[in-house]
């Protein structure tokens, strides 16, 4: 975990990678509960059967959002903030799914900080790519533009 020491460390890391997480096997029970948290029910994400006989990938898939969702919890085990009041989740600008996550899948996420703007001398706004990427495979699974504001 890399750990930043307050807001004018973190200005200067603007353009590096703040890192990797640990890789996070994808389950259908996971997918599972996904669905019946969201009513999104589709059979290519909970019916393996169906999936094996009539979907490209022959498998069940995540959905994209499950992917988009572990993004905060994957994001803390790769750096932290210190001297930070309270951090948060501002929205993403920009989230495409490049790549699907058949079930049973590794995925990890990667963290670029692509842009820091100071709000006023207690906040600060930034803002990082989040790469998503599958065990085994080049293309990523999820790209998304993470807005964060710090409180200091």
């Amino acid at each position: 975990m890399k750990i930043i020491n307050g807001i004018a460390e973190l200005k200067t890391l603007v353009g590096q990678e703040l890192g990797v997480s640990d890789w996070l096997t994808i389950p259908q029970s996971q997918i599972n509960n996904f669905a019946e948290a969201t009513g999104d029910h589709q059979w290519i994400h909970t019916q393996p059967e169906m999936a094996k006989q009539f979907s490209p990938f022959k498998t069940t898939i995540a959905h994209g959002f499950l992917t988009l969702s572990l993004l905060p919890m994957l994001m803390d085990k790769i750096w932290q903030v210190k001297g930070v009041k309270m951090g948060v989740n501002y929205g993403t600008n920009k989230v495409r799914f490049p790549a699907p996550v058949p079930v049973d899948s590794q995925i990890r996420l990667r963290a670029v900080l692509t842009e820091f703007e100071e709000i006023d001398a207690q906040t600060a706004q930034t803002i990082v790519k989040a790469t998503f990427e599958r065990e085994g495979t080049e293309k990523p699974v999820c790209v998304a533009e993470f807005v964060m504001r710090f409180y200091f």
